[in-house]
């Protein structure tokens, strides 16, 4: 959600209907929509473990999804024509990437880093103005490059912590510095989105 915000508030002229409606559209899709394909999809580790069932997952995940795109298609029809590109590239990789499609090839970091970090960004951009920025690219890669550093440390840190009491001292250590890695990031995020939307309100 930040990260589209992010991307909103780079344009020149913001409309801010259409900042709540991506924002809305990212917490839906990817807040609600992907974590519940995520638990369906994860090979090892649910991520929530046993709090859903199959079903469950299956009505949140097309609830939400079916939801963010009802919105999405009225922006589309109305205003952002082009934001269409940016919604099917999305839509193949909240299913491709939770649900480890064609072997797992798009479950990596890297992807994760494009279609979480720099499409957000993006997606944020092109519902305000319509169009790319060679600014809106910059700034979709800056966040990907976070996300990418997120995702390497979320892995050996989920890793460590699920291993709870049977940690070492030192393996003990690790996991807490992953942990601060990944607080600082995400509260970093939320902190830069936040600024630049206080700065476009109050100037």
């Amino acid at each position: 959600m930040s990260y589209s915000v992010i991307g909103s508030m780079l344009a020149v002229d913001v409309h801010w209907d259409r900042v709540a409606a991506i924002a809305v559209i990212y917490f839906l899709g990817l807040g609600i929509g992907a974590h519940a394909l995520d638990a369906l999809g994860s090979k090892s580790d649910q991520p929530w473990g046993n709090a859903f069932g199959k079903r469950s997952l299956w009505l949140m995940a097309g609830g939400a999804l079916a939801a963010a795109y009802l919105i999405g298609a009225y922006y589309i029809v109305r205003f952002v024509p082009n934001l269409v590109v940016i919604a099917l590239v999305e839509g193949f990789f909240v299913f491709a990437y939770n649900l480890e499609w064609f072997d797992g090839r798009y479950h990596t970091d890297g992807w994760f880093a494009f279609s979480w970090g720099f499409l957000p960004v993006l997606a944020g951009y092109v519902m305000q103005t319509n169009t790319v920025s060679i600014a809106a690219l910059l700034m979709g890669l800056a966040m990907a490059l976070f996300s990418l550093v997120e995702i390497k440390a979320s892995r050996p840190y989920k890793e460590l912590k699920r291993r709870g009491p049977d940690l070492t001292g030192a393996e003990w250590d690790q996991m807490l510095r992953f942990e601060t890695i990944l607080k600082s990031i995400s509260l970093g995020v939320i902190a830069l989105g936040t600024g630049l939307l206080l700065f476009r309100l109050l100037g």
